[in-house]
């Protein structure tokens, strides 16, 4: 398996990383300082909105994971599915752009 595959996930742990990943992509939005140039406080207030419902939704997945007795996770494997999904160039955008 290449870094690129996602690898076998129960559906508890898919529907984790999906969420983890979109509030990465929300928290993204919220960056004033991100790439573009350019702060739209509509927008914002859209991501914050957004983020709210995506925490509550991430809570979810997690308590069905221990409803369901998984309640150890291995890092490796998520981190090699966020990687699949594009996740170090979402993440990257988190980052202070560079003087």
């Amino acid at each position: 398996m290449t870094e690129r595959e996602l690898p076998a996930l129960t559906r508890a742990e898919q529907e984790l990383v999906d969420r983890y990943l979109r509030i990465i992509d929300l928290v993204a939005r919220l960056n004033p300082a991100r790439d573009s140039g350019h702060f739209d406080a509509r927008g914002c207030v859209l991501a914050a909105q957004a983020l709210v419902a995506e925490a509550r939704a991430i809570g979810v997945a997690a308590e069905t994971m221990l409803e369901r007795g998984e309640d150890e996770l291995h890092a490796a494997t998520l981190a090699r599915a966020m990687r699949a999904l594009d996740g170090e160039r979402r993440i990257a955008r988190l980052r202070l752009p560079e003087n």
